[in-house]
C-alpha cells in the first residue's frame, strides 16, 4: 500500500470518529493519537497476517481514560469500535479495530509500575497492561511466585487471562484464569467495575476466558505461592505414540510432577536446536539417526521443583518418577537450575533484531478418546507431507477438574483432553501453505467427528463461534447484552462484528 493511499485512509478514519468534537475533546495529542507509526504498530499483530487499520490509538495515562473513551463510544450513534491490545502477541488480528480506536494498554505502565504484593504474600495486585516476565521478578524479591504460567512470559497479565493462560502446571493448577481473586474491569458500557466470584461474579467468570467481550480487564489479584528455589528438569525421548501418551496421561494423574508437556519431533533441525544444555552434539546427531529411522520422534519434558528443604532428596525422588515410565532409557538428558531461568527459558522472541515473520498458528483442545484416532490421521499421515520446514509441535494432556465451566473459556467435555501447538514461522509473504495445512487439520477433524476446540480460536462467521462455544453459547450471547450491548469491545475476534 502506497504512503499517500495509507495517509488518505488513516485521515478519513479519523475524520469519521471525530464527527461530533466534543465526544472526545478531553483527550490531547499525546493520548489519542493518528499519527503513521501508531497506526502502523496497531495495524499489525505477532502473527503478521491480517492487518486492520483503526482510526486513532488512545495511549491512556489512566484507566479513567479508557472509561472515557467507551463512554464516548456509547454516546455516538453509530459507536466506535475499541480493541485492548497488550504486547500485541494475537496472531490473526483480535486485538485490532478497523476503523476504530486500539487502547495501547502498555501506555499505563509508563506511569507506574502496578505490581504490588500484599502483606501476607497470599496474592499481588497486578495491572493487566504488566507482562508476566515483570511479575515474576517483582514476586521473585519476596521468595514467592504466581502458581500457573504460560511458556511465554512476555505476554501482558490481561492478554492471557481475556484467553485462559496454559502451560506445563496447568494440569496441576489450572489455567491462570483458575488462579484469580479479583479483577477490576471496564465494562462495554465504560463502567468500572471490582468483581470476583463473590461480588459481581457474572462479570468475572465472563471475562475470564472471554476473549476481551465484555470488558477491558484493567487491574487482576494473582494468587501467590512460596516459590521454590531450584528445578530439577528432564527431556526423555519416544518413538511409540502410544507409549508417549500413555506416559503422560500418567504423570499428570500424579502430583509428583510440577510440570508435564510433550514435544514432537519431525526433522533434524529441530535436533539441532533442542535446547544444546540437554545434550552433546554427538547426542544431537545419535536423536538425528534415530529420527531418519523412525520418521517421528517424542519427547518429554518433565520438571520437579526443589528448595533447601528437599535438596538432598530431590534426586531420590526423580529416579523413583522414572521407573514409572518407560521412554527410551539411551535417551535421558537433565539440567538443573533456577526456578526463573527455567520459566524464563524460551527468552524474548519480541527484540528489535526479531526477523518479522508471520505466525500462522493453530492452537487446538482435543478429547482424549479420540486421541489414537487424531494421531493416526493427523500426526502420523498430514505431518509427513508437510515438505516445508517444520512448525514447533507442543503436545500434552491436562486435567479437565482443574477448569471452571463458569468461565467463559471452552475446552472439549471430558476428564483429560490434549492440547496441541502448531506454531509455524514463515516468510510474510508465504504463510497461504500453512494456512492450507490447517485447513487439513480442521477438515479431517471435521470428517472423523473429532470435537476439537480451538484454543486462541480463529472463526470467520458467527456460525462458527456458535458452534465453537456450544452449550455455552446462549450464556455467552447474554452476558454480551449485558455487559457490552452496543458490541464495542474487541471486534478483531469476529464474534459480534464482522471485523
Amino acid at each position: 500500500m502506497g504512503i499517500f493511499l495509507l495517509l488518505f485512509i488513516i485521515i478519513s478514519c479519523f475524520t469519521r470518529i471525530s464527527a461530533n468534537p466534543s465526544a472526545l475533546s478531553f483527550y490531547d495529542k499525546k493520548v489519542l493519537r493518528n499519527d503513521s507509526d501508531s497506526i502502523k504498530k496497531a495495524s499489525n499483530d505477532y502473527g503478521n497476517i491480517v492487518h486492520e487499520i483503526p482510526s486513532a490509538v488512545l495511549f491512556p495515562s489512566s484507566v479513567k481514560e479508557i472509561s472515557g473513551l467507551i463512554r464516548s463510544s456509547n454516546e455516538r450513534s453509530p459507536p466506535f469500535t475499541v480493541a485492548a491490545r497488550g504486547r500485541g502477541h494475537s496472531v490473526r488480528g483480535q486485538a485490532m479495530a478497523r476503523g476504530g480506536v486500539v487502547v495501547d494498554m502498555t501506555a499505563l505502565s509508563k506511569t507506574r509500575r502496578r505490581i504490588t504484593v500484599s502483606r501476607k504474600g497470599t496474592y499481588a495486585d497486578v495491572g493487566a497492561e504488566q507482562l508476566w516476565i515483570d511479575v515474576l521478578r517483582a514476586t521473585l524479591k519476596r521468595g514467592l511466585a504466581p502458581v500457573s504460567w504460560t511458556d511465554y512470559l512476555y505476554l501482558s497479565v490481561g492478554g492471557t487471562l481475556s484467553n485462559a493462560g496454559i502451560s506445563g502446571q496447568s494440569f496441576q493448577r489450572g489455567p491462570q484464569i483458575n488462579n484469580v481473586l479479583e479483577l477490576d474491569v471496564i465494562t462495554g458500557k465504560g463502567e468500572f467495575m471490582t468483581c470476583s466470584r463473590e461480588r459481581k461474579p457474572e462479570l468475572f467468570f465472563a471475562v475470564l476466558g472471554g476473549l476481551g467481550q465484555f470488558g477491558i480487564i484493567t487491574r487482576a489479584r494473582i494468587i501467590l505461592q512460596k516459590a521454590p528455589t531450584r528445578v530439577k528438569w528432564v527431556r526423555l525421548i519416544y518413538s511409540d505414540f502410544s507409549i508417549f501418551s500413555r506416559d503422560q496421561e500418567h504423570l499428570i494423574s500424579s502430583n509428583s510432577p510440577n510440570y508435564v508437556e510433550g514435544f514432537l519431533i519431525t526433522d533434524e533441525n529441530i535436533t539441532n536446536d533442542w535446547r544444546s544444555s540437554f545434550s552433546s552434539p554427538s547426542r544431537q546427531s545419535d536423536i538425528a539417526a534415530l529420527l531418519k529411522k523412525q520418521g517421528i520422534l517424542y519427547s518429554i519434558e518433565l520438571v520437579k521443583y526443589y528448595d533447601n528443604r528437599t535438596a538432598s532428596t530431590i534426586d531420590k525422588d526423580f529416579e523413583t518418577l522414572l521407573k514409572e515410565l518407560n521412554y527410551n532409557p539411551e535417551f535421558i538428558f537433565s539440567a538443573d537450575t533456577s526456578l526463573f531461568d527455567f520459566l524464563h527459558r524460551v527468552g524474548d522472541l519480541d527484540s528489535p533484531t526479531a526477523p518479522l515473520d508471520s505466525h500462522p498458528w493453530l492452537n487446538l483442545f482435543i478429547p482424549k478418546s479420540r486421541i489414537s484416532d487424531f494421531n493416526a490421521g493427523v500426526l502420523a499421515t498430514l505431518l509427513p507431507k508437510l515438505n516445508e520446514s517444520s512448525p514447533i509441535l507442543i503436545f500434552y494432556p491436562l486435567n479437565r477438574n482443574k477448569w471452571d465451566d463458569r468461565m467463559s473459556a471452552v475446552i472439549p467435555e471430558e476428564d483429560v483432553f490434549y492440547t496441541l501447538g502448531v506454531l509455524h514461522s514463515s516468510p510474510p509473504n508465504a504463510y497461504q501453505i500453512y494456512d492450507e495445512f490447517n485447513s487439513q487439520i480442521l477438515g479431517f477433524c471435521k470428517r472423523a467427528g473429532i470435537k476439537v476446540k480451538q484454543y486462541l480460536p480463529n472463526y470467520k462467521s458467527q456460525g462458527e463461534w456458535i458452534q465453537h462455544f456450544g452449550s455455552k453459547w446462549p450464556t455467552f450471547r447474554q452476558r454480551k447484552a449485558t455487559f457490552d450491548p452496543k458490541f464495542i469491545l474487541s471486534p478483531g475476534q469476529r464474534i459480534f462484528n464482522s471485523a
